[in-house]
């Protein structure tokens, strides 16, 4: 909230509605402020149009994905400030029909929006072994990547995610904090979703969409996606065209992880057009 400064009033993307907690925040903080809430996830649409109905008509919803955000708002007028809050939501992660969790067995989808694309079975079943482990890899920065894909291509057909879980684990022993199937986990969703294509598309646009003053707000939880995030911000500062209000990723503080230990790796970085 104070990076996005809602006190000035105006209109606000929150570009990851999510459960709508970023969205409700920003609305509570003066009867001036308008807000527009994009979400691919219909779960998560559906779950925040409850929660945020108190609101009215300052509010509108949009099933869309982020990296479309500059036809959503082709409309609307240049944004006071937007928010992005990457990856993938405790929410989701909960529910195991979804598939982005080891943590309960369910079937390997994956998708954020489950009408459409490709799901992480059809990646761990039919993607060949190089390729795999490259995209475990790269993706999910995972340094055992070819002993893991090694043994998924041995072990398919993958059934379940705790299925996948079981077999990276057996290839790719515990060594820290970290379940051994994380990273591989991750860096599945990430491929399926195309989350690395969207922010870049993301980060070209969202510059263009606010006004002067207007500020860009986000918070990534991974080096890959905060990487990208940085030099975004750094370029466009260098260009005179932006002052980066972060010269350091503002972390969650030691009471903030007790209290909600998904932030622990969470970066925030903001910048404010020129």
């Amino acid at each position: 909230m104070e990076f996005l400064a809602p006190e000035r009033g105006g209109f606000f993307v929150d570009a990851t509605l999510g459960a709508g907690g970023h969205a409700e925040a920003l609305l509570e903080r003066g009867p001036e402020i308008r807000l527009l809430a994009l979400d691919r996830d219909p779960d998560a649409l559906a779950l925040s149009q409850r929660r945020l109905a108190r609101f009215g008509a300052r509010v509108a919803f949009a099933a869309e994905n982020f990296a479309d955000l500059e036809r959503v708002l082709d409309d609307s007028p240049a944004a006071d400030g937007i928010l992005a809050d990457l990856g993938v939501s405790s929410m989701q992660l909960e529910q195991g029909p979804r598939g982005f969790s080891f943590r309960r067995d369910g079937p390997l989808d994956m998708r954020m929006d489950q009408t459409k694309g490709t799901t992480a079975a059809d990646l761990v079943n039919y993607t060949a072994e190089k390729a795999l482990a490259d995209l475990i890899y790269q993706l999910g920065e995972e340094r055992r990547a070819r002993k893991i894909a090694r043994a998924i291509v041995r072990a398919r057909p993958i059934r379940s995610t705790r299925h996948l879980a079981d077999v990276v684990e057996r290839a790719a022993h515990r060594t820290g904090r970290l379940h051994p199937a994380t990273q591989t986990f991750m860096a599945l969703r990430i491929k399926v979703n195309a989350e690395q294509e969207e922010l870049d598309r993301l980060l070209e646009m969202a510059p263009e969409l606010v006004k002067s003053k207007g500020r860009v707000v986000v918070i990534s939880f991974m080096s890959l996606e905060d990487r990208k995030v940085k030099n975004k911000f750094r370029d466009l500062d260098r260009e005179g065209r932006a002052t980066t209000l972060t010269k350091r990723p503002l972390r969650p503080t030691e009471d903030e992880v007790r209290a909600n230990p998904a932030a622990r790796s969470a970066k925030l970085r903001a910048l404010e057009m020129n």
